[in-house]
Order: C-alpha cells, then structure tokens, then sequence
C-alpha cells in the first residue's frame, strides 16, 4: 500500500490520497490538463515548470514510459494528481512505468483523490498555489502544511526561462533542401517543435536563454523562433528587448506560447493571467485568414490584451497588427500576425505531438515567409 498523501491549496481545501511517484513535500501553482492522451509528451513538456499537473482523465500511465515520446530532457511538472495509476504498463515501447519515471526525476505526486472537485473547484476559484505532502511529511501539521502553500512564491512576476533553457548552444541539422539556419531561443523549447523546424529545411540553432543580439548574429541566421516556455511574460523584459532588437533589423519572426506572448509585448501590447488557463489538446481555435476552425494543444496560463477585430498600430511603432488567431471558448487571442514587417505567433502548440495536427501547418506559413523574405532582400 503507498504512503499517505495530501494535497492542500491555498483556500485551506485538502484532499487526502495516496503517495505516487517520489515522497515529500512539492510546492506549486496547481493547474489542469484535459487531454486523455499524451501523459508522457505533457509532463516533459518545460512549460509545466513550478506547476503541479492534475490530469483530468482518471485512468493515467496503462502505456508507461518510453524513450522516443519525451519533449525534454527530464519531467518537469513540480508535482502530479491522478485520480487511478495503471497498475501495469501494456505498451511494446514502455521500458518504465510512469511512477518510476516520476521517483527517477523525483517528482512528488499524488493518486486516488478526487479530481473532477479538483478540477471543479480551480475553475471556479481559479488557478492557485497548492502543495502535496506524502510520505512522512503528510503527518505534518495541517496548519503548517498550509503555511508553507501560502509563503510559495506566486506564478505571476516569475522568471522561469533560466531553470528549463540548455546552458550551450545546439544544432539539429536540416532534412530536405536547405534554407538557412535558425536562431532558436529556447524558453522551454519541445522536441517536437525542432523536429518540425528541421523538417522544414532549417538547420535548428537552439540557444540559451541568455543569448544576445550578437549572439543571434553570430549564427548568421535567416529567421529568430521564439519557443514556449513558462513563467510571467510580464517577468521577461530582457527576452523583449531581445526579441525587439531582432525585429528592429528585419530578421522574420516565429513564436509558440511563450513566444506570442514576448512578441505581443515586443509590439506594445500587454499580458495578463488568465483565471484557470488552456491547458488539453481539444481547444477550438479561429483562423480569421481562412474560417477555418481547429482542434488544437494549449498550455498557457497567461494571454496578450489586444482587440480582436481589425487592424491596429503597433504602441511601439511596428506598423500594424492584426490578432489572427482567436479561442473559441473564451475570445483569448490565440495568435499575432504584423502587417508590416515579417513576423507572426501563435498561442498554441502546433507541433502537437501528443494531440492534433491541425495547426501543423503554421510550421509551413513560417517557411513560406523566410523564403519569401530572401527572395525580397536578393
């Protein structure tokens, strides 16, 4: 039988459960994830770095762990509910179960609560701080339990690039016809979205947060991509300023999540956090260039404020704007596209490799615009 567990939150709710994964005690944002698939790609996902993962399906880890499906080097998520872990793993490629990935990567989880109030109850009052305790320390007292969750630093103001970025430089070479090298900054970047980028004939540059415009220049690169990552973009003025420099001198511009977000507030626009945010892999998105309606993979907590409809000039003088992409359950804007100088985001994750593939195309809109671009400066 597993140690006892807690999860306490903020508001002082408690839920009483069974230890799953590592013992002690985590702290973090608690937030929810709707896919019913992908377990493996969501939790290596960077993104998820200070957030305790609930997954909102009830049956989680029957397929295990492999070696070909992690997004990043290690899991990420500080801390894991699930309602029922899989007592077996039945998978050809599995060659871990999920609860020793977690005791590896040492990630403090929880099992055998109930996660629809969970879930109920974080949309209603929205996302907040929450901690798991297990093992010996789920004995704790409940009210010192409660004060180390309310002392735990909020999401909002947090600069989190630092702790999930490579440290040096990495290159991921082209397949097919050659266009040129590309200038990754990586926030949090997915393996996905680098198979994609080299897929589409770059030769993949991922740099550490710390990059400068120099360094950028140093790669001699045809565009700059912005990965996701978490944390406050309000918390990253460096990587705006960065991101600034790049537009200034004319490099064409990609941004996934974390990156629409930057780029918003490259442009002038503000970020403010959403009540519970998008995190699944079933979030109907509008593309307004086409009408066309698609399933995509969300996981952002935070959003740009720009109107929805129409043109708009830039506060900080980059020409207009237009919101091209908008969330169909809440009007979020969901993507950015300049008018006047080549740079476009979305909020989503069109790589997607745990969900669908609707939106694979805007790796192809991306590579469209380089090639159009060199075409423009020949």
């Amino acid at each position: 039988m597993p140690a006892p567990a807690v999860l306490v939150l903020e508001d002082g709710t408690r839920h009483t459960g069974r230890a799953y994964g590592a013992e002690g005690t985590t702290l973090g944002e608690v937030v929810f994830a709707t896919g019913m698939s992908g377990y493996q790609e969501t939790i290596t996902d960077p993104s998820y770095a200070g957030q305790i993962l609930l997954q909102t399906a009830p049956h989680i880890g029957n397929t295990g762990m492999n070696d070909e499906d992690p997004e990043s080097r290690r899991i990420w998520v500080a801390g894991y509910i699930v309602r029922d872990p899989s007592r077996v793993v039945s998978n050809w490629r599995a060659n871990a179960s999920l609860d020793e990935a977690l005791v590896r990567d040492g990630i403090v989880g929880i099992s055998g609560i109930d996660t629809r109030a969970v879930t109920r109850h974080i949309r209603s009052a929205g996302s907040m701080r929450g901690g798991i305790f297990s093992g010996t320390d789920a004995d704790l007292d409940p009210e010192e339990q409660l004060r180390q969750v309310v002392e735990a630093p909020q999401m909002a103001g947090q600069n989190l690039s630092s702790q999930v970025s490579v440290d040096v430089a990495t290159i991921t070479t082209a397949i097919g016809e050659r266009i040129g090298n590309l200038a990754v900054l990586d926030l949090g970047v997915k393996q996905a979205t680098i198979d994609n980028l080299a897929a589409r004939g770059f030769d993949v540059h991922v740099l550490p947060q710390t990059s400068t415009i120099d360094d950028i220049r140093a790669v001699d690169p045809v565009a700059v991509f912005y990965s996701n990552g978490p944390g406050d973009p309000a918390a990253s003025g460096d990587h705006v300023a960065l991101l600034r420099a790049v537009l200034d001198e004319g490099l064409p511009f990609f941004g996934i999540c974390f990156g629409n977000q930057l780029l918003g507030r490259a442009l002038g626009l503000g970020t403010y956090k959403l009540p519970f945010g998008h995190r699944g892999i079933n979030q109907p998105v509008l593309d307004k260039s086409t009408g066309k309606v698609e399933i995509t993979a969300h996981n952002h907590g935070f959003a740009v404020d720009a109107p929805l409809e129409g043109a708009f000039d830039s506060p900080n003088g980059y020409g207009k704007v237009e919101v091209s992409h908008v969330g169909l359950n809440d009007n979020v804007v969901e993507g950015l596209r300049a008018l006047d100088i080549p740079a476009f985001s979305v909020q989503y994750h069109p790589e997607a490799a745990a969900g669908p593939h609707d939106a694979n195309y805007l790796f192809d809109r991306f590579k469209d615009m380089v090639v159009a671009q060199q075409g423009d400066t020949k």
